[in-house]
């Protein structure tokens, strides 16, 4: 059982490199027929991806912080703090959510005003 771990490692990793080049190269392909430079990354394509992940980063924090707070005031004093791993993972979840539907309201915010001028 254990000689097949090497074999699927490396099945796997020739895998992965293989969809990264393909999907890479669909893109360009897709970038050539629209008439666009594929070796330019035009930030206009994404314009809003730092604020994206600025604010998903943002609200995982966030959610942390209110996760570490919740379980050290909260939490029963007879239980180790380490027993609730689950509000870290739900508040860091509901956290980034939340950044990313702030980053959604901001970006349509900004569409809706540009189509109109």
């Amino acid at each position: 059982m254990h000689k097949l771990i090497p074999i699927v490692f490396f099945i796997s990793l020739f895998g992965m490199i293989f969809g990264i080049v393909y999907i890479r190269s669909r893109e360009n392909m897709v970038m050539l027929e629209k008439g666009l430079d594929p070796r330019v990354k035009d930030s206009t394509l994404r314009p809003f991806t730092n604020l994206k992940y600025g604010l998903l980063l943002l609200g995982a924090g966030m959610g942390l912080l209110a996760a570490y707070l919740i379980d050290t005031n909260m939490a029963h004093k007879t239980t180790d703090p380490s027993d609730n791993p689950a509000i870290y993972f739900a508040l860091i979840a509901i956290g980034g959510g939340l950044g990313l539907i702030v980053s959604y309201v901001i970006e349509r915010k900004h569409w809706l005003n540009y189509k109109k001028e």
